[in-house]
């Protein structure tokens, strides 16, 4: 960005405002540092705020280049507009010299100069780009056809590839763990297909497989199941040997009557 060195005094009162009402329709204006600037002295510059002028005497703000730095009206003058461009001039039609008009003479003169003779013998003028006259009298030849083999045929398209067939995914595997009316069982079915029917496991077996899944509150539901049914277990055997207790009392009591 390279612009005359200029000798500017530096931004007047009405240049300020002037900035200020540009900046308020949105725009940035473009402003030359002034040799009280330094070395950037003729350079051009974009104004994108004013401060407070009664704070700092650099409340000009400019960005130039990649940076804003805030510089005092001394060291800023108006840019000077960009002379407008020439246009091309165009150059003007060329007058044509009039024809001369021909005299009745004159034409009758060329007329009588450019009639052909008239020839001894009837012939038979050939036509232009047809080879020799053709006599009088002779029989006309047909013209050859065309041959139609010699036109160029339109080339057939290339049939579209077809795309290769993707590969069906299987069907979905699903295996289910059971209990019902105090038993355990096992079934497993691919999509519609059942690979096993339900069947008994062992209250231990079916802990020991909830066990493998990391799932919390599944392994405590099945071991609570457990529980119970070896607490029933437990008092089921207990009335048994009670029974069976009081079985063996009395058959002792009648073995001893023998």
């Amino acid at each position: 960005m390279v612009a005359a060195r200029t000798a500017a005094k530096g931004l007047s009162t009405v240049d300020l405002e002037q900035i200020r009402d540009t900046l308020a329709a949105g725009r940035k204006p473009k402003v030359v540092f002034t040799e009280a600037a330094g070395q950037i002295a003729g350079q051009l510059g974009q104004v994108v705020a004013l401060t407070d002028p009664e704070l700092s005497d650099e409340f000009v703000v400019v960005r130039f280049g990649k940076d804003e730095l805030p510089f005092s009206p001394a060291d800023l003058a108006i840019a000077p507009k960009a002379a407008p461009q020439r246009r091309a001039a165009v150059p003007a039609p060329r007058e044509e010299s009039p024809v001369p008009a021909l005299t009745t003479a004159d034409a009758t003169a060329d007329t009588t100069a450019e009639a052909p003779a008239a020839p001894d013998s009837p012939t038979t003028a050939a036509p232009a780009g047809k080879g020799a006259a053709v006599p009088p009298g002779a029989p006309l030849l047909p013209e050859p056809a065309a041959d139609k083999s010699a036109e160029a045929k339109p080339a057939k398209a290339a049939p579209a590839k077809k795309a290769a067939p993707k590969a069906k995914a299987p069907a979905g595997l699903t295996v289910t763990l059971a209990y019902a009316d105090g038993e355990w069982t096992v079934a497993a079915s691919q999509g519609a297909k059942a690979l096993a029917k339900p069947y008994v496991i062992k209250p231990s077996e079916a802990l020991k497989m909830v066990g493998m899944l990391d799932v919390p509150g599944v392994h405590d539901a099945v071991e609570e199941i457990v529980q119970a049914a070896r607490a029933e277990a437990e008092a089921e055997a207990e009335r048994l040997r009670s029974e069976l207790a009081e079985i063996e009392a009395r058959l002792a009591e009648l073995r001893e009557t023998e």
